[in-house]
């Protein structure tokens, strides 16, 4: 196994999958001569030439009907958008063609694309570098969800996404691509440093989609979350000392449902736990099931925590994040009702 930070495992299932499959492309803004923006595509042009991996004009809605276009013909495009803010242009393309196409040809035509977009906050990037729009696919039938939360996953994760029929939206935490961090930045938590880097196993190898993992073993309560937010649930676990079971979903769309609720039936208490808005977010249709599965195991009401549901504020960032500290004031709570 190698020790990678999750932009190098990404890179490395580009590279892996491009060499097992001569049908895999990639291209979006500044990925093939640059390495990409963040550098997950780095080397790839040098290696398989620039008709295999390509820079595209500024266009997120030609880069994506471009790759609907080369699914339908038998190509495997992974795509990227560079920013998860700059993906609305191409939203029409995603939701009505890529999500659709298989329906609409009555099985005729598949459309196996990836579209990888970098999501969250983190970098001091603003409203229009830092936003985390899950809920916005996974209200489509059609589409795939998919977040990693650490190098491991990411690379099987993404070479899962790739080798699938259907098109599937790759969101990659932006804070968890260079390692570790703080999750409040005055306060340092070194345990985190196990979860951001990791060992990652050498060569290909998927990492099921639809599969969620259970990171940390309890049975006082569930905390359901994804991404970054598996890490600053893992924190708030260590500062309070209670036994919860974190569950890390790694696919919002399909859910696994039998992992989630055969937990919370354990527990009796459930947290959600996401970066985005709190309203109508991701975290809302994961309680809407829990209770609808678990209510008679419910020992409290379904907490969740979140963004505020205000624009992202860039000068108040780490204030926005839910932190270790908002985490557990919730998790007391929840183990006191």
């Amino acid at each position: 196994m190698a020790r990678m930070t999750m932009i190098e495992a990404i890179q490395n299932a580009h590279d892996l999958a491009m060499a097992r499959d001569d049908r895999v492309v990639v291209f979006g803004e500044d990925v093939g001569f640059f390495g990409g923006v963040f550098r997950c595509t780095a080397g790839l042009q040098k290696k398989y030439g620039k008709s295999r991996c390509f820079d595209t004009p500024i266009s997120e809605l030609g880069i994506v009907g471009a790759a609907i276009g080369m699914a339908a013909y038998g190509l495997r495009p992974c795509v990227e958008i560079q920013f998860a803010d700059y993906m609305y242009p191409a939203y029409d393309q995603i939701v009505s063609e890529a999500a659709r196409l298989r329906y609409r040809s009555a099985g005729e035509f598949t459309c196996p694309i990836v579209i990888r977009m970098p999501m969250g906050g983190g970098i001091f990037g603003a409203q229009t570098h830092s936003q985390s729009p899950e809920a916005l696919f996974t209200h489509v039938t059609g589409l795939k969800t998919v977040v990693p939360s650490t190098p491991a996953d990411a690379k099987g994760l993404l070479l899962a996404s790739i080798a699938d029929p259907d098109p599937v939206i790759f969101l990659e935490p932006k804070r968890l691509y260079n390692g570790p961090f703080d999750g409040h930045h005055d306060r340092p938590v070194t345990s985190w440093r196990t979860h951001a880097l990791g060992e990652v196993p050498d060569g290909y190898f998927e990492t099921p989609l639809g599969v969620a993992s259970v990171v940390q073993a309890g049975d006082a309560l569930t905390i359901l979350t994804y991404g970054t937010m598996v890490h600053v649930a893992l924190a708030a676990v260590q500062e309070t000392g209670i036994a919860a079971e974190v569950i890390d979903l790694r696919t919002l769309l399909p859910l696994d449902r039998e992992t989630v609720m055969e937990s919370v039936r354990k527990t009796g208490r459930c947290l959600v736990l996401h970066e985005a808005t709190l309203t109508s977010g991701y975290g809302a249709e994961l309680a809407a099931q829990v209770q609808t599965d678990c209510f008679y195991h419910l020992e409290a009401p379904v907490a969740r925590v979140a963004g505020w549901d205000t624009p992202y504020p860039h000068a108040q960032e780490w204030d926005y994040f839910p932190g270790p500290a908002r985490v557990a004031r919730q998790m007391r709570a929840l183990m006191e009702a």
